[in-house]
């Protein structure tokens, strides 16, 4: 058996082919799966889980549906960091921690969506703390949705500007942060997103190997990470 990762999906109703092949995955390689973990940005934006856009909605109905099947586990991205217990509700997908270590077929895991080891960026750090204030969220729940819609179209916007006019080096991890991380947690394994660039790395932690699997976007073609027994294994979908 296997188990399967994605990430930055970016589903929204302007790019129906992503949220096509998502479903296909969902019908099929998703059900022969011992889980399917999401970490992270699984919508372009979250405003919310009162939001009743069309499309959103029809995305809640199909992981409903694979839950009955295969258990599956969501990590709050910077693009969806609203999720709550309602939307647990409504899929009955399980929401995780900012980092989650999991038991991989005998090799502890530590799973993360990825923004907190781009330590480099400064701004969107800055901004990440603002985010993730409950007292910040709480006073943005309490807008009305065409409010919210408004200024996270406008985040979007200002996003892309401020991603162009950006060092890629910025955007990436940060090797010091990643290593104590996985200190932290006492892992050798990583797998996280965010950064749009899919690999498996092998490097050195302390005089031992280890592993960091970055999962890919769903932009132009979605990949998935296979993890089994025999290891990890990045493929399209």
């Amino acid at each position: 058996m296997t188990t399967l990762f994605v990430s930055d999906l970016h589903l929204d109703g302007s790019r129906p082919h992503t949220t096509r092949v998502f479903f296909e995955f969902l019908a099929g390689p998703a059900r022969e799966a011992d889980a399917l973990y999401i970490l992270g940005d699984l919508f372009e934006a979250w405003i919310g889980d009162d939001d009743d856009d069309a499309h959103h909605q029809a995305v809640l109905a199909r992981l409903q549906d694979a839950t009955r099947e295969v258990p599956v586990a969501v990590m709050r991205g910077n693009r969806d960091f609203l999720f709550g217990e309602r939307f647990e509700r409504m899929t009955g997908c399980r929401l995780l921690d900012d980092h989650e270590v999991v038991d991989l077929y005998g090799t502890p895991t530590l799973l993360m969506h990825g923004d907190l080891l781009c330590t480099d960026d400064t701004g969107y750090q800055e901004f990440r703390v603002m985010a993730r204030n409950p007292e910040w969220q709480k006073a943005m729940l309490a807008k009305p949705l065409a409010e919210r819609r408004a200024l996270a179209s406008s985040a979007r916007s200002e996003s892309a500007i401020a991603t162009a006019m950006k060092a890629d080096a910025i955007m990436d991890v940060n090797a010091d942060a990643v290593a104590d991380t996985m200190r932290r947690f006492g892992v050798h394994r990583l797998v996280h997103g965010h950064t749009h660039r899919p690999a498996i790395h092998a490097f050195e932690l302390d005089g031992a190997p280890a592993q960091r699997a970055v999962l890919g976007d769903w932009h132009e073609r979605g990949s998935v990470l296979v993890v089994n027994e025999n290891g990890l294994e990045l493929r399209p979908v």
